[in-house]
């Protein structure tokens, strides 16, 4: 266990909009790349946000009305809020510099000493430098949908490369989804890791976390 926490003093929710949209919260809620739901084809999320992260600025990830209410902070670069850390780095929508998508933010944020890491419409494998700065991550939220984002076999090789816990794939088809991409099925059958499904939501702190690599998916 991490200095300085015991077991269930830091409890965090974790929960799934759809899409790109994760909500982390237990005194602060952080919401990430909230989409509108009818623009997509999924219901949109009910939630109201203190803090909203946007990796770009696309309609299905960057809805902050959606979940905004006063006093909501939006945040686009490094900042604490609080004790909850967020830093950015810099990726692109494409394998070609950001010349077709152009670029996304990726999130690396640490809330109740558990890092969490949102890879946004990440459009291609990271460099080993951008790893090395990346660091140690215990839950990952990354695309595998493909079409506009990195594929179940570029997502595969990055979860190989990346020092994490716990795999959160996302930005892949589901029942009502309008946008064409690429179901989670060909992801799920490439693992190499134990795959847990852990419905709409879930509750853990930091002695929850697996010491193995896992994939959690979510669902609506």
């Amino acid at each position: 266990m991490r200095k300085g926490y015991k077991k269930g003093e830091k409890m965090l929710k974790i929960r799934w909009h759809g899409h790109a949209c994760f909500e982390i919260s237990n005194e602060k809620v952080i919401v990430i790349d909230p989409h509108d739901g009818v623009s997509i084809g999924i219901p949109p999320p009910k939630t109201k946000a203190d803090i909203i992260l946007i990796t770009h600025d696309h309609f299905d990830h960057n809805q902050s009305r959606i979940v905004e209410k006063e006093g909501s902070i939006i945040v686009k670069e490094d900042k604490e809020i609080e004790g909850i850390k967020i830093r950015v780095f810099k990726a692109y929508h494409d394998r070609e510099m950001g010349s077709k998508r152009g670029e996304v933010r990726i999130f690396k944020i640490e809330y109740n000493g558990i890092r969490f890491c949102h890879l946004g419409d990440l459009g291609h494998v990271l460099d080993d430098e951008t790893i090395e700065k990346l660091g140690e991550i215990d839950l990952l939220f990354i695309p595998v949908g493909g079409v506009f984002t990195i594929d179940a076999n570029e997502a595969i090789e990055l979860c190989r490369k990346m020092n994490v816990k716990v795999i959160i794939p996302m930005h892949y088809k589901i029942e009502g989804l309008s946008l064409p991409i690429n179901s989670i099925d060909s992801f799920l059958e490439k693992a190499e890791y134990e795959i847990r499904h852990v419905a709409n939501e879930i509750e853990i702190d930091i002695e929850d976390l697996p010491k193995e690599k896992e994939i959690w998916v979510f669902s609506l």
